[in-house]
């Protein structure tokens, strides 16, 4: 009787494929026009400049950047959890590589997008290989970032290699290579704000640290929300007893995150200092307040809190919950970071800063703080991007560690045997177990 149900939950993980298949088409279809009319928001501003978008003169970078900023921390966290997992020998972690490499994929292929769209013209991008300036901390992300590209492509294409072709040793030095090179990543990124000695709330020696524990969390929670829709629609299995130990490792680096940001505005606070009352004056009641204390109450207390109990990670749900309030919370990290050191300018006083001159009455506009509001243009192209990121891991996952699992398993699994008699049992259970084991190990 073990044999039969056991024989008959694997045809039922064949099958479902099929139904998982059907049921993957519509969203496809809603990912693929999202990404159509992100593409038509991208020509609209390709034809009208980057005037089209909220960015001026006091405010030179936007939602872009900070979409950037995000996806990058995102990619670095999934690929530092994969990769730990071979480094130091966190055998239950190997589980979720194939998974945590392709988001990692994914998400350095959007960040990559945002800044594409960012340069305004296509024919820009150019100038970064014809004037490349090696001792700017720009030129060396594009470098860094084209590199941890290519890792992540070269160990997906590892791990997606069948079990007999497979090379454990290969997988073991593209691991020790992803790991640094993840940190590394993230920690350009922060150097490219930590070394702008003009904006007092980025020049920080911490930045790159904070940088990557926000890396860690956001990257470590996407990885755990994606984990849960892979196993509700049946193409990654996943226990809750290894769903319930990252989630651990997540409120250790939501913590460490907590204790970063802690850190970073008592540095910021005590000294009394002018130019650091008024960033912090923005952060605590200005119009960067919401952001600030929404990623401080909703991204780290709120998870912290959730999460802290070992019983609460057993709980799916919760842990769910939790992890989309850590992404969205350091997405609120990457806004209020950017947009705070722009509102105040590097000279004081008027005339300001111009913001161009009006169409209507001909005059030229001044401002003695930046401003910025995304326009709906940046809205649909950073939908578009986040679309199409979304739509290659789910053009992709079936064929990594999903639809291809399932008629491998059903062809090899052993069909259901007879009952055995009373004094064949033992043997019949230990026939069962092997065949059990020998599809675990397929799938």
């Amino acid at each position: 009787m073990q044999s039969t149900s056991e024989a008959g939950a694997v045809g039922t993980t064949a099958v479902s494929g099929t139904a998982v298949g059907k049921a993957r088409v519509p969203v496809i279809i809603i990912l693929a026009l999202v990404v159509c009319g992100g593409l038509a928001a991208w020509a609209y501003q390709l034809a009208g400049g980057l005037a089209v978008t909220g960015m001026n003169n006091g405010t030179s970078w936007g939602l872009y950047i900070a979409s950037f900023m995000f996806f990058v921390g995102l990619s670095a966290g999934g690929l530092i959890v994969a990769s730990s997992a071979s480094v130091f020998g966190v055998k239950s972690y190997k589980r979720v590589a194939r998974p945590a490499v392709l988001l990692s994929t994914v998400c350095i292929v959007a960040a990559a997008a945002f800044v594409l769209v960012d340069l305004g013209g296509v024919q820009r991008a150019l100038n970064l290989l014809t004037h490349a300036n090696l001792t700017s901390p720009l030129m060396w992300d594009v470098i860094v970032i084209t590199v941890y590209l290519a890792i992540n492509i070269v160990y997906l294409v590892l791990m997606a290699r069948p079990a007999g072709r497979r090379s454990d040793r290969a997988l073991a030095v593209a691991s020790r290579v992803a790991l640094p090179v993840a940190i590394l990543v993230h920690s350009v990124t922060a150097w490219i704000f930590g070394l702008e000695i003009a904006k007092v709330g980025w020049h920080s020696a911490i930045m790159a640290p904070l940088f990557v524990t926000s890396a860690l969390d956001s990257g470590l929670a996407l990885l755990l929300i994606v984990l849960v829709v892979l196993s509700a629609t049946r193409l990654f299995a996943i226990e809750k007893k290894l769903l319930a130990s990252l989630a651990g490792l997540l409120v250790v680096c939501v913590a460490v995150d907590a204790f970063m940001v802690g850190c970073e505005v008592l540095t910021m606070a005590y000294p009394g200092a002018h130019e650091e009352a008024a960033i912090l004056g923005a952060l605590f009641s200005g119009t960067s307040a919401p952001f600030f204390w929404g990623e401080v109450v909703l991204g780290l207390v709120v998870p912290f809190l959730l999460l802290v109990s070992a019983k609460a990670r057993q709980s799916t749900p919760v842990v769910v919950v939790a992890s989309a309030l850590v992404v969205c919370g350091v997405f609120l990290k990457r806004v209020w970071l950017l947009v705070t050191s722009f509102a105040a300018f590097n000279v004081e006083g008027a005339p300001g800063v111009a913001y161009g001159r009006s169409a209507l009455s001909g005059t030229e506009s001044w401002a003695l703080a930046g401003t910025y509001a995304p326009t709906w243009v940046e809205v649909v192209v950073v939908l578009g991007v986040v679309a199409l990121a979304a739509l290659i891991y789910v053009a992709l996952a079936p064929r990594l560690f999903g639809e291809k699992t399932g008629p491998l398993v059903e062809a090899e699994a052993v069909p259901p045997a007879p009952a055995a008699p009373s004094s064949e049992a033992a043997s019949g259970a230990k026939a069962t177990g092997v065949a059990t084991s020998a599809a675990s190990e397929v799938v």
